[in-house]
């Protein structure tokens, strides 16, 4: 009996040269639509699924491979006695090979203004039943998602006449990833048209975007997956202009790199030593920005991340030349710029479109056994209900300063204290178990320059010994969520130093 192959896809990327070839193989080709016009135009032989089945196509073809003599064929086992019995008796021909691609729901839904009714009608349901129909029964059937197999599964027929079943089982699982990830971005769709929040359900895909040599250490295996429908303003979206791979820890301070920079609109520069900043600096240019960036810290700053908000310029790349770093991250380099930075072979030149859209839904943690979600952080200083809780109200400067440190201090691991004035972090301190700890690194990186500069905490004071600490050191101004019990005792210990406190009733835990 001559073999049969089933044809019908939306990307008809290789398929005419697939179709060529096993029709050369002896191959009996059945199609449907736009398939088959696409193979008969260009001179492949084709039986219509319609001619096989006596059934036209219907509801604007909506159902025109759903039918027994289509799926019987798929899923008939050919060593199966009773099943062959009742394949004669019904008239079904097995089928050898299915090679569909779905309609382009996820492409659908990603365009600008699409409808609902645009949504529903590129949902596919006779494309996945029929993979998953082949996909099931791959002890027999070879079934084919992705044009990249086309050459592997020819070249197996023309040198074995047949798949080995390592290739079909490798195919069929393929499939069932492919079908998988197609019906999250269904369910998620719909789902998030009803508003359902916490779906009791929740399916998340990911793309492969490349393995990686290891992971946070040597030992550690590694990849690195992107989300589909993921915003281009991200680390997953990043064109590399230069530079080796990223790695594990390069990701994930890069990312860290990232989130700092957009909370800034006046140009802006941001070093990130293991996900925390080093060093944060404004100015008039992005040059000045980032030599602030460089003086908060500049012996961290080797061997770290730098994020920019602004095209890296030819002044800009002079200084950032004199320094080894990892990675640089703008909307773009200059000529001049690129010229300079690529003498470097290792460094990684990153450009991404701080024009875009940024995700605000969700961030997800992996725990063991299980996935936290949460809504990003996006409250800022200008979302704050700022309450000046001391006798001393902040200077116009002091104000400005204020908000730099609330907008650092929140991507900083907690317990966090930053010193800053109203142009650069002065002294960080992050991640220690308890706040004077952090208060007393970040007051000593700061030295002498802390004096007049203010003091940003990402949660409340239940003590009021870093307000001593604070005055000690010279602040004139602090900020932090209140909200402690203690509250007062820490007001008293301000108005005693003569210190502006202000309250945002907001914390930034980061953990």
């Amino acid at each position: 009996m001559k073999k049969r192959a089933l044809l019908s896809v939306s990307d008809k990327s290789g398929i005419l040269e697939f179709a060529q070839e096993l029709e050369k193989i002896g191959y009996e080709l059945l199609s449907t639509g736009g398939t088959k016009k696409f193979l008969e135009e260009n001179g492949v032989a084709i039986t219509a699924v319609d001619e096989v089945t006596k059934f036209p196509e219907i509801l604007g073809g909506r159902v025109k491979t759903l039918h027994p003599l289509v799926h019987g064929g798929l899923l008939a086992k050919h060593d199966d006695a009773e099943h062959q019995s009742q394949m004669a008796e019904n008239g079904i021909s097995p089928i050898d090979i299915v090679c569909v691609n779905l309609y382009p729901f996820r492409e659908t839904i990603a365009k600008p203004g699409v409808t609902v009714d645009d949504a529903i009608e590129n949902i596919d349901i006779g494309g996945p039943t029929m993979l998953r129909s082949a996909a099931k029964n791959h002890a027999y059937v070879t079934v084919i998602v992705d044009a990249a197999d086309y050459a592997g599964v020819l070249n197996e027929l023309q040198n074995k006449q047949s798949t080995t079943s390592e290739t079909r089982r490798r195919l069929a699982a393929k499939v069932f990833r492919h079908t998988a990830a197609y019906d999250s971005y269904i369910s998620n769709y719909l789902t998030d048209l009803t508003g359902e929040e916490y779906p009791d359900q929740l399916t998340l895909t990911y793309e492969l975007s490349q393995t990686l040599r290891y992971g946070e250490n040597p030992h550690q295996k590694a990849a690195f997956y992107r989300s589909p429908l993921g915003s281009s303003f991200s680390i997953a979206n990043a064109h590399q202009v230069h530079g080796k791979e990223l790695s594990y820890n390069n990701i994930q301070d890069a990312n860290a790199a990232l989130q700092m920079i957009k909370e800034f609109k006046m140009s802006a520069a941001v070093a990130v030593k293991h996900m925390n900043p080093c060093g944060v600096g404004t100015g008039e240019t992005i040059a000045d920005a980032f030599s602030k960036a460089y003086e908060a810290d500049s012996t961290s700053i080797f061997g770290g991340i730098v994020a920019l908000n602004r095209e890296v310029d030819a002044d800009t790349a002079k200084q950032l030349a004199t320094i080894f770093l990892e990675i640089i991250i703008a909307p773009s380099f200059s000529d001049e710029a690129i010229e300079m930075l690529t003498q470097k072979k290792n460094i990684r030149l990153l450009t991404i479109p701080f024009d875009s859209k940024i995700n605000d839904k969700w961030n997800t943690v992996t725990v063991e056994g299980g996935l936290l979600i949460q809504q990003p952080d996006v409250f800022g200083y200008d979302d704050a209900d700022i309450q000046v809780a001391t006798e001393r109200q902040p200077t116009a400067e002091e104000l400005e300063a204020l908000k730099l440190g609330w907008n650092v201090v929140k991507h900083v691991k907690s317990n966090a204290i930053v010193v800053c004035n109203s142009e650069m972090t002065l002294g960080i301190g992050a991640g220690q178990m308890n706040r004077v700890g952090s208060a007393k690194i970040a007051l000593e990186q700061a030295g002498d320059a802390a004096q007049g500069a203010i003091m940003a905490s990402d949660a409340f004071f239940p003590m009021n010994d870093t307000v001593e600490a604070a005055a000690k050191a010279g602040i004139k101004a602090i900020i932090q969520p209140g909200g402690s019990k203690k509250d007062q005792e820490s007001i008293d210990k301000a108005n005693e130093y003569g210190i502006a406190m202000v309250f945002t009733g907001i914390r930034h835990f980061k953990h």
